[in-house]
């Protein structure tokens, strides 16, 4: 594409040499500038990434955007403009040719469930025998191949190129989890979407936010990003057990549909039954009831399912196709996953990092717990800490507990076990400035038939240590090479 077509996207903006150039790509990432692609410079929260630029163009880059003026060799094309990263959302939809306008696009935000219903989506459409895309905290998945990544939402540029690549692999749809952070910051811009859906809002994520009304506002935009233009099909999807659901109704002019346990809906399941092995539960909707047999542990897990199946009816499937792709899906990596059924004791992995997260995960394994439960979480580090008591106190819901630092950055790790501890209901806990050792001391001190549940990290691949320098680091694999070693086995090669 020739860069005068970019550039009549821009009204204010200044040039420097030559305007008529041909491009095949765009990044914001400086190592990956080559020549026939243009660098989008940025000044990030850490880097500013015009200092870059010398780098690029010689690296044979000769198209540079920047929100500032530099002297350059006569070759190269600077564009100089007020929001870079804006400009790189609208140069990348229109070089590739606005690729979420070529497939379904599903948005799932939240603060809990967005990767649990993101990713069931992705396994009931691949149920049902068509192409999927997801994006989201478990990485980009494309069909059956996994590509990780670091952040739920990615940046622009990424983002649309994932996008270009579900189209060009034939998806009829791609699922998105939309942190609010994304939204806040743009990385969702020009991003078409179908259908949006919410899961719940509770507190979370204030260190960036700073208030609960702030957060709320986040997630909206969102459903406000639907648009106003009735000749395109789309569709809002809200939880009718979560009381902010209400407020989003004024936000978007599309149909709503909601789905709940408690509260009326459109989608409502009644009838659970829940065992270690699953759930099951009827559908209930204005026009017939479905059974549904459900390989997810916990009631929560039926809200998603419901918010899921609900993703798929609104695009066209036939509820009795869909309740019976349901029964053969794989498990969501990392959210409330038993990761050894032959153990003798129940090994469980969870992502719950917030109270009502950790609540609602106690409440699904607490029926099941044989003899004890063991339960270990982790704080945040250089994050809101108002929430830590509270996570405390929830997790003292467990027989006996187990407090360290995930992700702990540049905080003091004993500071973060001790802000747990402050909300501890019983003296029946220990903490540990060393995650992986919290980890063995739990399976150290289990006995079968006990349920060891290890909460907030799900399978992330990394702690993030001081200097937020990433260091390997996995719960399961921990977990389990623990419980090997005591109780015999294998550990797994993943």
């Amino acid at each position: 594409m020739n860069v005068k077509t970019l550039l009549n996207k821009i009204k204010i903006k200044k040039t420097y040499g030559n305007v008529d150039q041909e491009v095949v790509d765009i990044t914001t990432d400086s190592r990956h500038a080559s020549e026939g692609s243009i660098f989008v410079a940025s000044q990030g929260y850490t880097v500013d990434s015009h200092k870059f630029i010398p780098n690029v163009v010689e690296q044979g880059c000769t198209v540079v955007v920047s929100e500032k003026y530099l002297e350059l060799t006569d070759n190269v094309l600077l564009i100089v403009v007020k929001d870079t990263l804006k400009v790189a959302s609208m140069f990348s939809h229109v070089l590739y040719d606005f690729p979420s306008q070529k497939l379904t696009t599903i948005g799932v935000t939240g603060t809990n469930g967005k990767t649990t219903i993101a990713t069931m989506i992705h396994h009931l459409t691949r149920g049902l025998g068509k192409g999927s895309a997801y994006l989201g905290t478990n990485g980009f998945q494309v069909n059956e191949k996994v590509t990780k990544g670091v952040n739920t939402t990615p940046e622009t540029v990424t983002l649309t190129k994932h996008i270009v690549e579900a189209v060009n692999q034939e998806c009829k749809s791609m699922t998105f989890e939309v942190s609010s952070h994304g939204l806040v910051i743009g990385r969702l811009r020009g991003l078409e979407f179908d259908i949006a859906i919410f899961s719940n809002l509770t507190q979370d994520h204030l260190d960036f936010h700073g208030t609960m009304e702030a957060y709320g506002y986040a997630k909206s935009l969102l459903f406000s990003q639907l648009g106003q233009d009735y000749r395109k099909d789309k569709f809002v999807i809200l939880n009718a057990d979560d009381k902010f659901s209400k407020e989003l109704i004024p936000v978007t002019p599309f149909e709503i549909f909601t789905y709940g346990i408690d509260n009326e809906a459109d989608f409502m399941a009644k009838n659970i039954r829940e065992s270690i092995r699953g759930v099951e539960f009827t559908l209930v909707t204005s026009f017939g009831e479905y059974e549904v047999h459900s390989p997810y542990l916990g009631k929560f897990n039926v809200l998603n399912l419901l918010a899921s199946i609900l993703g798929l009816w609104v695009q066209g499937y036939e509820l009795d196709d869909i309740t019976k792709a349901v029964i053969n899906m794989p498990a969501v990596e990392g959210r409330l996953e038993v990761l050894d059924r032959n153990l003798p004791i129940d090994l469980i992995i969870d992502y719950a990092h917030t109270p009502d997260g950790m609540d609602k995960l106690i409440d699904a394994v607490k029926p099941f717990v044989k003899q004890k439960l063991i339960f270990l979480v982790g704080m945040a580090g250089e994050r809101d800490l108002t929430k830590t008591p509270e996570m405390g106190k929830i997790s003292c819901r467990a027989d006996y507990v187990i407090f360290t630092p995930d992700n702990p950055a540049n905080d003091d790790p004993k500071m973060l076990t001790a802000e747990l501890a402050k909300g501890a209901t019983h003296n029946n806990y220990v903490e540990f400035e060393d995650r992986a050792e919290g980890i063995k001391h739990a399976i150290e001190i289990s006995e079968p038939g006990d349920t060891v549940v290890l909460a907030s990290k799900g399978r992330e691949p990394y702690q993030i240590m001081p200097g937020h320098i990433k260091v390997p680091h996995r719960d399961d694999l921990i977990g389990l090479e623990a419980a090997y070693e005591k109780y015999g086995g294998k550990p797994s090669e993943d």
